[in-house]
């Protein structure tokens, strides 16, 4: 949020530099991010002067130039070369003198040195007007009225006012009541009264109109959606007469940065930065019947906004209507058939509150985010209604020349009842940390408006200000305290007292630990948008849809993990980032009927392109299918998950299943969904429900056991078998034999060749046999291996190469 200083100066009883205003309004959690220097001229024509030139005669040693003499009002007339063909003597001009620095419309500023220009002395330069930021012509010198006084500051001639300082506030969202000049100024206020222990008020603009006037333009209003709409007022002005604003309005507004259009919609806008309230101005012969409507229109109703698009109306959006048509969408965006224009003599300015609820799916609904919208969804005031009114509409009076032709017409059928929130003074020292009086405390919230309704020596019951709608509970009227207090009043404890029994909960730890394994991998962690476009998945899929989008791309809850990667993986391939290891754990959505919604956290990885680089020592390595599976199986083992069940299905999806359910997962990413997203290079994915996984390591039982103090005992094995023959049920068997002794076995090598017989492979299968109590004999291992053998044999019809 934008606030000018000069403006903000005008509602505050006491006299505050820049640095004085920024260090308050940080302090009291307004935060001043930066401040910028406005002026309607850059540099504001400081060393300017008006002058008159003397004499003006041929540069001796230049065809182009001119040598003039110039009274700028000083002890004597300077020396200037000038080089502008329309100089001559008699003439008014502007003057920069040495060691001013001049602003031309077009490149760098620069500063006027004393020079010999071919050889004769230059004490100045005399101006263009886009020399000095005044213009954009170049076709000779500025050559003013005759009456202009020689020795005038240049900017006082022009008038050009005082420069100004934009203060940049980092407004939370909560803080609508600081949405304006005089919502900041009644909250500096509040500081001084605090701070200096002596009563300090807004200073409110005067505002004296006269409503008992006859009524010329007689509209009346009828509000029909009192639910989004609690409050609605109007007043009619005729004898307007459109023109540009003032300088001192249009001075303000670009201040904040705001573009001047004509001066009744330049009153709208700033009385919407003074007092925070939203207005529109309605040319009054373009409202057909006399008569202000606010009603819901039918479904599929169109209408054309200002900025002449016609836009198609949801059965929910509030507008303002005449007899006839739709004059404008509330609170969001004027209609092109009832605005001002430079015609308007007539003219019914509204004041409203409307639900911020209805603004903002509207607002975001037909993608309008304007001033009124951002203001009106985030609370108004609904007592700034009229004397926003009644401002706006003196001033349209004094700029604008109107005329009041009606009473004002306030529709406010139920009367919003402030709310009343109680607290203890131990509370507010329990949760502030510091000690205040029970003075100080009724001190800073009756300067912010709150009421005292009841008290005693506990506590108080305060009546909150209907411009606080952030107020509702105790530890709000805490935050108000401590912000008038200052934030960085609180004092620092000399103790600190940190508790290091509590452990992280389970699943976050478990988090952490999946966190740390993968980044040791070399896997980088991501975090995508879960919501996602519904075109990535089938129309048959349970999706959580979005009711009220951002963007037509944006309009469901992610029911996979998959496509929200390769968004990711695009982005980087496209860029030629091609070797990616990449992980998230985050939820997805499902829906199993009207109202019932599943949120399941699951842990998702992607690999692509190369996984080892070539070097010297290696060959590269490539993703696959059995990389993924290694790392899965790294995460089972360093997880402690065992007794889990790999199959594999007919599209080569990889299915872990711990206790019947599956736990994990992986597969090589469809060529067509590949395509879909323009990677042209394999991706493996492999998603895990975090949920089973967790469940899965909190059973897990550690069991330690003394390191073996006898050697173990390797053997090495080679099956030839069917082609369709899978390692899992290799694996399968070998751990069906039971086998005690045996600690682990491996497969170390594929082998498929023609001598091996027609659709052969060869698996090489190492083993490893340790006894913790003894050592091994020659006849034990071979009789392990003949089990093994003879499982092989009996259930995989293997053979064994010799």
């Amino acid at each position: 949020m934008t606030i000018s200083y000069n403006w903000l100066q005008q509602y505050l009883p006491k006299k505050l530099s820049v640095d004085q205003l920024s260090a308050i309004l940080t302090s009291i959690g307004l935060e001043v991010e930066g401040t910028e220097l406005v002026e309607a001229v850059k540099g504001g024509l400081k060393g300017l002067l008006i002058g008159e030139v003397i004499t003006c005669e041929q540069h001796p040693n230049a065809d182009k130039l001119k040598k003039t003499t110039v009274n700028v009002g000083g002890d004597r007339a300077l020396n200037i070369v000038c080089g502008a063909a329309n100089v001559a003597a008699g003439q008014k001009v502007v003057v920069a003198t040495v060691g001013c620095r001049v602003h031309p419309i077009n490149g760098e500023a620069f500063e006027i040195k004393k020079a010999k220009i071919r050889g004769e002395e230059s004490e100045g330069m005399i101006c263009a007007e886009d020399e000095i930021g005044l213009g954009e012509s170049h076709v000779g010198i500025m050559v003013l009225p005759a009456d202009a006084i020689v020795g005038t500051l240049a900017a006082d001639y022009f008038n050009i006012g005082a420069a100004d300082t934009a203060l940049y506030i980092g407004l939370t969202p909560n803080r609508s009541d600081a949405m304006s000049h005089i919502g900041v100024a009644r909250d500096v206020c509040a500081y001084l009264s605090h701070h200096e222990g002596k009563k300090y008020e807004v200073v409110l603009p005067a505002v004296s109109i006269d409503t008992k006037t006859t009524s010329t333009i007689a509209v009346t209003i009828q509000d029909n959606a009192k639910e989004a709409c609690l409050r609605y007022a109007g007043i009619s002005l005729d004898k307007v007469q459109v023109a540009s604003s003032p300088e001192w309005l249009k001075s303000a507004l670009n201040t904040i940065g705001v573009r001047s259009i004509n001066n009744i919609v330049d009153i709208t806008n700033y009385v919407l930065h003074e007092y925070g309230q939203p207005l529109h101005a309605f040319d009054a012969d373009k409202i057909a019947g006399q008569q202000v409507n606010v009603q819901l229109l039918a479904e599929g109703t169109k209408f054309t906004t200002l900025d002449e698009k016609d836009r198609s109306l949801f059965a929910e959006d509030l507008m303002i209507c005449d007899g006839e048509k739709g004059l404008c969408i509330a609170g969001v965006f004027g209609g092109n058939n009832s605005g001002v224009s430079d015609k308007t003599t007539k003219i019914f300015l509204e004041s409203a509150y409307f639900s911020a609820t209805s603004v903002r799916r509207t607002s975001l609904r037909h993608g309008l985010r304007t001033d009124a919208a951002t203001h009106f969804e985030k609370c108004v005031d609904i007592n700034n209604v009229l004397p926003a009114l009644q401002r706006a509409a003196a001033l349209m009076v004094d700029i604008a020349g109107a005329h009041i032709s009606s009473a004002i017409q306030d529709v406010y059928p139920k009367v919003l009842k402030p709310i009343e929130v109680s607290a203890s003074y131990q509370y507010i020292q329990n949760l502030s940390g510091k000690l205040y009086t029970p003075d100080a405390i009724k001190g800073i919230l009756t300067a912010l408006q709150f009421e005292i309704v009841s008290e005693n020596e506990q506590g108080f019951t305060v009546k909150v200000p209907t411009n606080k709608n952030d107020v509702s509970l105790p530890a709000d009227l805490v935050e108000e305290i401590l912000r008038i207090d200052g934030l960085n009043q609180i004092a620092i404890p000399t103790r600190l007292n940190i508790s290091l029994l509590n452990p992280l909960p389970n699943d976050r730890s478990y988090r952490e630990k999946m966190a740390t394994v993968l980044c040791g991998m070399g896997f980088q962690e991501i975090v995508t948008n879960s919501i996602t476009n519904s075109k990535y998945y089938p129309e048959a899929t349970p999706m959580v849809r979005m009711i009220n989008s951002l963007t037509s791309e944006l309009d469901v809850l992610r029911p996979s993990m998959l496509e929200c990667g390769l968004e990711v993986v695009n982005y980087n391939v496209n860029r030629k980032n091609q070797n990616l290891a990449l992980f998230e754990l985050g939820n997805t959505y499902s829906t199993s009927g009207v109202g019932q919604y599943n949120e399941s956290p699951t842990l998702a990885l992607w690999i692509t392109g190369a996984v080892r680089e070539a070097s010297w020592s290696q060959k590269a390595e490539n993703a696959s299918l059995f990389y993924t599976k290694s790392v899965v199986e790294n995460l089972l083992l360093i997880s402690g998950i065992d007794k889990v069940v790999l199959s594999i299905d007919e599209q080569d999806t990889l299915q872990w299943k711990w206790k019947n359910e599956s736990v994990c997962s992986a597969k090589k990413v469809n060529p067509i969904t590949l395509k879909n997203f323009d990677i042209k290079q394999d991706v493996y994915f492999a998603a895990i429900n975090w949920q089973l996984w967790s469940k899965a390591m909190q059973a897990n039982k550690i069991k330690y056991a003394e390191v073996p103090k006898y050697p173990a005992v390797q053997r090495d094995l080679a099956l030839v078998l069917d082609k369709a023959t899978h390692y899992e049920e290799v694996r399968k068997i070998t751990k069906q034999t039971q086998i005690n002794a045996l600690k682990s076995f491996d497969l170390f090598d594929v082998f498929e060749s023609e001598k091996l017989g027609a659709d052969k492979k060869s698996y090489a299968m190492n083993y490893t046999f340790q006894l913790s109590d003894r050592t091994l004999t020659d006849s034990e291992i071979e009789t392990y291996m003949k089990q093994l053998i003879d499982a092989y044999q009996n259930k995989l019809q293997a053979q064994i190469r010799s």
